[in-house]
């Protein structure tokens, strides 16, 4: 199909977002942006939230794990189903009970202003990385299959990408993200299901027939039982709790959209129902995944084992192209499916893109600006001067989300969940142990001392996890390394800790 009808789709999708943000955005405060006025209904904020969780990583990268590793992702997102609760019942009713706006407040009435801004810094550093990665892979995809065949350079890509979702937030923030995120979200559903209906109905497949039939090519296969893999069950399930719990009940852009509803009992509805409804769609893009496995060997896709660095890899080659893990679904959909599945595809595709970039722009702005400039602790600004901090930060993470792009660009590594993840381990097991130590404990902490705890703790994981075989025998650390990484902290943080007064 010609790029430059797929990539008109692409503009008319962004001037419907351009619309809804233009309707949402009338009267918008400070307040607007940061909370929604917490005024938020529940059933937009959990459906809306699904977009976000998912985003481009798992639109891409989750149906091309399954050639290699069956459905054994399944086995983190049953670990997401379990933390939810968590987050809906230990941390949800904490946030609201001390009504915040950033949730890292809590650090600074428990610890003082040093665990505070520590904390934050973590969740910009996590956040920044994480955001930034999950955008340069679908613009990136973007880029291979439609704009370097309309001759647009990648950089020129990611400067447009970044003013559209620039034009859209900059003034109703998180008001307007949970109609758009619903809007995005819808979109992205509606490919999934479309595109897994056309390729059963192609195959003459039932559901059921599908399973059978990947069951007996060993791709469902979901529980791992060997200890010593990174992809043991207990820690995939365990490593999948921890990161829910990190990743959504410690971030700052997740729970931003929650606390902006406005009863704490509607609010752990959405959770809940979102939680459900995250586990079904999980499986779906598994099931696509396998389908797409199916339909392109079915087409003359052939599994190659080939020597790269002294290490075997294998490879799913169609046409003489390496087509096996992130490059599955985009090359399938562009290239050898139908012309209305490239269009629906790229419409998911952008659907997954938006939602992983604006709320991540929305509340990095809103944490830099309460957290680390405090501007609505300043009483000597008033509501125009913060509009302008607050415009003039949404600005430059603008510009350093288009830095960093570039430079996962230059990487150019195609594991992008296995990034993802790694990354997650690093970044947010700080968090974790602050936040676990805040509640599971009564002491006190020399604050000073509270940024080196937190720094000490990733570097000594990092070092784990490099000497692993020498340290830890056969034994492969995984998913796990975000729990590793929280109990470090927080036996850092009892170190330098004392008794609370009585």
């Amino acid at each position: 199909m010609s790029p430059i009808v797929l990539f008109s789709f692409v503009l008319v999708y962004f001037l419907v977002l351009l619309g809804v943000a233009f309707y949402t955005s009338r009267n918008s405060t400070n307040e607007t942006f940061f909370i929604g006025n917490k005024n938020s209904h529940w059933m937009l904020v959990a459906f809306g939230m699904i977009g976000t969780s998912l985003s481009g990583v798992t639109f891409i990268s989750v149906p091309g794990t399954v050639g290699m590793a069956g459905f054994g992702y399944f086995q983190v997102v049953l670990g997401y189903f379990i933390g939810y609760f968590v987050v809906a019942y230990v941390l949800l009713p904490l946030y609201y009970k001390l009504n915040l706006t950033s949730i890292y407040h809590y650090l600074d009435q428990r610890f003082g202003r040093e665990a505070y801004k520590t904390g934050a810094l973590f969740f910009i550093l996590s956040r920044t990385l994480g955001a930034t990665l999950r955008l340069y892979l679908v613009i990136n995809v973007m880029q291979l299959f439609i704009l370097d065949r309309m001759g647009i350079p990648f950089h020129i890509t990611s400067v447009i990408i970044l003013l559209m979702i620039l034009l859209y937030t900059f003034k109703g923030g998180v008001k307007t993200i949970v109609w758009t995120d619903t809007l995005q979200t819808f979109f992205m559903l509606l490919a999934l299901v479309i595109c897994v209906g056309y390729i059963l109905q192609d195959m003459n497949l039932s559901v059921t027939g599908a399973l059978h039939k990947l069951s007996s090519e060993n791709l469902t296969s979901v529980f791992t039982t060997d200890v010593n893999s990174r992809k043991f069950f207990l820690k995939q399930i365990i490593g999948g709790a921890f990161i829910t719990i990190s990743m959504t009940g410690l971030d700052q852009e997740m729970m931003q959209k929650n606390i902006s509803v406005n009863k704490l009992g509607d609010s752990q509805k959405n959770m809940i129902s979102f939680s459900t409804v995250m586990v079904l769609v999980n499986f779906l893009f598994l099931l696509l995944g396998g389908l797409l496995y199916l339909y392109a060997t079915n087409k003359g896709a052939v599994f190659q084992t080939l020597v790269t660095d002294g290490k075997p890899v294998t490879q799913l080659m169609m046409d003489g192209k390496n087509i096996a893990g992130d490059d599955l679904f985009p090359s399938l959909a562009m290239y050898y499916l139908p012309g209305f599945i490239s269009i629906i595809f790229i419409i998911g595709l952008i659907s997954a893109l938006f939602p992983s970039a604006d709320g991540a722009i929305t509340a990095l702005t809103s944490s830099f600006c309460i957290d680390i400039l405090g501007i609505q602790r300043n009483q000597h600004l008033n509501e125009t001067q913060r509009a302008r901090k607050r415009l003039t930060v949404h600005l430059t993470f603008a510009v350093i989300f288009l830095l960093m792009v570039f430079f996962f660009k230059a990487l150019n590594n195609k594991s992008i969940i296995t990034i993802l993840l790694d990354i997650a381990g690093y970044t947010y097991g700080p968090l974790l142990g602050l936040f676990a130590f805040g509640i599971l404990t009564q002491r006190t902490l020399n604050g000073k001392l509270v940024p080196m705890v937190c720094l000490l703790a990733p570097a000594l994981c990092y070092y784990l996890q490099q000497h692993s075989a020498v340290v830890l025998g056969n034994y492969q650390i995984g998913i796990e390394m975000l729990i590793v990484n929280g109990l470090m902290t927080f036996g850092g943080l009892w170190a330098i800790s004392k008794k609370a007064a009585s």
